[in-house]
């Protein structure tokens, strides 16, 4: 497959695009800025793209067979503190993009679009979203040492979502775990659809890399067209 990643220096996209190329497709990567990019592995191009820019989106489509966005507003791999102060000072960026991807789709419906969203979107119980609540959110922000101000960023995540529902793309919203971080690649992990999966622990956690692994198998194998999946340990 020829396969798009938006964000791709990041920390989840970076992940994503070494699964895809390990796994033999071609993948075009997209950034802000790929000028100072030096990438010597085989299969992957790189390309500037804006994620609001539906006109530019659309100018990158012909020839993917899936288009993957892990966007945020910074890059998380290089500055994570700096990408929750961008994405705490523009909670709609991730609505706008939401619009742009699809109305850029509107041209080329073959195109499957897969989305790196926010844990807060999923529900704590049938009809119960974490971001519907301040003190879940809360709870949740505390937890992961972040600045309460983080609550309008993943209520962000929640209203793009509700964008992609009104949608008759391709569209599949995959939210990782509650707790995700750099570490092991094993392979082995449950998948869930609207609430986190929990481990004996009682926690929601999964690396980036089988996060990754996971995403891709969604890719090769669709299951979850027009839905929203999870993923944990």
């Amino acid at each position: 497959m020829h396969i798009g990643v938006i964000g791709a220096t990041g920390t989840i996209g970076s992940r994503i695009v070494a699964e895809a190329l390990d796994r033999g497709h071609q993948v075009t990567a997209f950034s802000r800025d790929v000028s100072n990019v030096r990438d010597g592995r085989d299969n992957i191009a790189w390309k500037d793209v804006d994620v609001t820019n539906a006109d530019g989106i659309a100018a990158v489509l012909p020839g993917l067979d899936v288009l993957i966005s892990g966007f945020g507003p910074g890059n998380t791999a290089n500055d994570p503190a700096d990408a929750v102060t961008r994405a705490i000072g523009d909670p709609g960026i991730y609505a706008r993009t939401a619009t742009a991807l699809l109305t850029a789709l509107a041209s080329h419906a073959r195109v499957r679009l897969i989305v790196i969203g926010g844990a807060a979107t999923l529900e704590v119980k049938p009809g119960l979203v974490f971001a519907d609540s301040d003190e879940l959110l809360h709870a949740a922000i505390d937890s992961l040492g972040l600045p309460r101000e983080y609550a309008a960023a993943m209520r962000g995540h929640r209203d793009a979502l509700n964008i992609y529902r009104t949608s008759n793309r391709l569209w599949t919203y995959f939210c990782p775990a509650v707790e995700i971080a750099p570490g092991e690649r094993t392979g082995r992990f449950r998948i869930g659809g609207d609430q986190p999966v929990i481990d004996a622990e009682g926690r929601s956690r999964i690396s980036v890399e089988d996060a990754a692994v996971a995403l891709l198998d969604e890719v090769e194998l669709p299951r979850f067209v027009q839905r929203r999946f999870t993923v944990g340990y």
